[in-house]
């Protein structure tokens, strides 16, 4: 008995031992993918040119990362953007990868989810082949350059911001890329209006009366009730604007909550949220075209807050309900659009209503809010620009409506 026993371990351990190894090994079997061109890629790619430079785009997608790079990356939470720049100037220019995305992935990251654990020559050609498909810098005078960069998913479209870096200089492409397979409420990026139902001002006096008289707050979806007050007002070219919610680390939101608001009839053509350490919620804009233009560029209004608790909500019911302090958000806006680079102008108007503190506006469905009944206007133009370069014009008084002990420096830092 004890002899079969003896001789029966080592079959057994041999079996586990050879099981193991080939789960081990894992993706050893991994080969270089034979077709790794990027030819369809350019069939559907976005293109923009400005002089001396042009710049093209595309999406990958789950078929287009297997063929290219041997597996579907996008399984993984990576974006992959295909983007190719022509330097037609005598300056050698580099792609600022954190300006298309401040939490992009390097190639070698992407590349370790494909390795085997038994397999360092295979794993070291893996490497090779994600670092030779990256894209790579500097772009050179009078040449091309085009490659991968690997970014945080975003749904249905793109927003894809390139900022190139040459000497004294600094050239910016926002475009909008289509993500290939994700058609799950498509649509225009934003509402389109006849012309003749838009209203263009070119005097900023009567821009100011025409946002005060916009509604004071979006309704419910029944239609029958207020929701969320209206506090922010984005003014400038829709690539300006997006590129300024992209480089604060917006993103689109598909959370079911995104129509539960409507205003002019319809949802909010754009629901945005800033994610916080570990994809936590913070704060929250919806955002619809309204039917003004500015000396032709787009006006939006958007309600800007927060989930109650932030970053550290309590019971998971009050997770997504509004924080009472609506204009601690839109306050904290202001500061973070100053980092975008594209902040031209800022003023406050009024339009929302003054709600006290001590007597909190219902809101349907759970929560409360007070605000001093202002709402910011935020003109957006190209980037870069500086500090200095931003005008605050006179229009509300900033700090005029809230007792002295309420109230929040929106320029300087908070009280």
């Amino acid at each position: 008995m004890s002899f079969l026993a003896a001789r029966s371990r080592p079959r057994g351990s041999l079996t586990c031992l050879a099981c193991t190894l080939i789960v081990l090994s894992g993706c050893a079997t991994w080969t270089a993918p034979i077709d790794s061109g990027d030819t369809p890629l350019r069939t559907r790619a976005v293109t923009e040119g400005k002089p001396g430079v042009r710049v093209s785009a595309a999406v990958l997608g789950p078929e287009d990362c297997v063929r290219m790079l041997g597996r579907d990356v996008t399984a993984d939470g990576v974006q992959p953007v295909w983007i190719e720049v022509t330097n037609d100037t005598e300056a050698v220019l580099w792609l600022l990868r954190s300006g298309a995305d401040p939490d992009y992935f390097s190639p070698l990251e992407v590349a370790w989810p494909a390795h085997g654990t038994l397999s360092s020559g295979i794993n070291a050609r893996i490497d090779e082949h994600f670092n030779q498909l990256a894209f790579p810098n500097p772009i050179p005078a009078r040449g091309t350059s085009s490659g991968i960069l690997f970014t945080n998913p975003q749904p249905v479209t793109k927003l894809l911001t390139v900022d190139l870096l040459g000497s004294r200089m600094m050239i910016p492409f926002t475009l909008l890329l289509p993500v290939p397979g994700d058609t799950a409420g498509a649509k225009d990026v934003v509402h389109q209006y006849p012309e003749n139902e838009i209203s263009d001002y070119e005097d900023l006096d009567a821009l100011r009366h025409a946002l005060e008289g916009l509604p004071c707050c979006a309704a419910t979806a029944d239609g029958r009730q207020d929701g969320e007050p209206l506090n922010v007002v984005l003014i400038g070219h829709l690539d300006d604007i997006a590129a300024a919610i992209n480089r604060r680390g917006y993103r689109r939101d598909q959370l079911a909550l995104v129509g539960s608001q409507r205003l002019f009839a319809r949802p909010a053509d754009l629901t945005v949220r800033k994610r916080a350490q570990a994809g936590a919620s913070t704060s929250r804009l919806r955002i619809w075209r309204t039917p003004i233009s500015y000396r032709g560029e787009m006006v939006f209004v958007a309600q800007a807050g927060r989930p109650i608790g932030g970053r550290f909500p309590g019971e998971a019911s009050q997770g997504m309900r509004l924080h009472p302090d609506v204009d601690e958000v839109r306050n904290e806006l202001i500061h973070d659009f100053m980092y975008s680079g594209g902040l031209e102008k800022l003023a406050f108007v009024s339009g929302v209503g003054a709600v006290a503190v001590d007597r909190p506006r219902p809101l349907p469905g759970g929560g409360r809010y007070f605000t001093d009944g202002r709402r910011v206007a935020l003109f957006l133009s190209t980037r870069p620009r500086t500090f200095a370069d931003v005008e605050i014009l006179q229009w509300e008084p900033i700090l005029a409506g809230r007792p002295a002990e309420e109230t929040k420096d929106v320029i300087g830092a908070d009280n």
